[in-house]
Formats: C-alpha cells, sequence, structure tokens
C-alpha cells in the first residue's frame, strides 16, 4: 500500500506561484501514472493533470494548460505540480492520486485512482 503526502500549499496573491509535492511511501510508484484533482467549497473534486510512468504523457484540463506544469522524479518517488500565474478561482484542497496502473485512459475520472493524498490546501487572493 502506497502513502500520499501533498505539501506546499498556502497563501498566494493572484498571479503567484506554488509548488506543490506529492512525497509517496510504502511502494515505488514509478511505474504508474499519478494524478492531480482539486476541490474548491462547495464544489464537486475535479481534475487538473495526469502524467503517465515515464512523464512522457501528460494531460492537463484546458483553463489549467500554459499555467500549470505536472512532473515526476521517479528517483524520489514524488511528482509535481508546478502552478503559475495563480488565479482566485484556482483556490481549492490539491489532491494527489495514484492510479496504480500504467494505463492512460479514463484519466480525468477520479474512480480510476486507488489512492489519495490528504491534500493541501491553496489560497489564491485576489
Amino acid at each position: 500500500q502506497v502513502q500520499l503526502v501533498e505539501s506546499g500549499g498556502g497563501l498566494v496573491q493572484a498571479g503567484g506561484s506554488l509548488r506543490l509535492s506529492c512525497a509517496a511511501s510504502g511502494r515505488t510508484i514509478s511505474t504508474y501514472t499519478m494524478g492531480w484533482f482539486r476541490q474548491a467549497p462547495g464544489k464537486e473534486r475535479e481534475f487538473v493533470a495526469a502524467i503517465n510512468w515515464s512523464g512522457g504523457d501528460i494531460y492537463y484540463v484546458d483553463s489549467m494548460k500554459g499555467r500549470f506544469t505536472i512532473s515526476r522524479d521517479n528517483a524520489k518517488n514524488t511528482v509535481y505540480l508546478q502552478m503559475n500565474s495563480l488565479k482566485p478561482e484556482d483556490t481549492a484542497v490539491y489532491y494527489c492520486a495514484d492510479r496504480s496502473s500504467s494505463s492512460f485512459i479514463w484519466i480525468r475520472d477520479s474512480g480510476n485512482y486507488d489512492y489519495w493524498g490528504q491534500g493541501t490546501q491553496v489560497t489564491v487572493s485576489s
């Protein structure tokens, strides 16, 4: 079983940047697809981005393209989400998720991920 711990969240002004990290322990994530999701108050959890095991396949929600960058360091068993040009509507709890599979289909569906971190709060002030 894998444990995921997110970090790097915080309070930032609009236009600012944050880098989220998701450190995995318990087993390697190097062969699995990983994703980032977020949940704003009163809203459902939504997909942000996903990356395949090698980093060769990456997918973003359109609204995040050009602003967010997902990456991974398999040697460190860690996945990252670099967020630039942050907007107040990016305010949410951000979750890292482990799919426990190398598949890169249906990656936007949270039900296809087996393990989740506890989340890290990102607050963007206007």
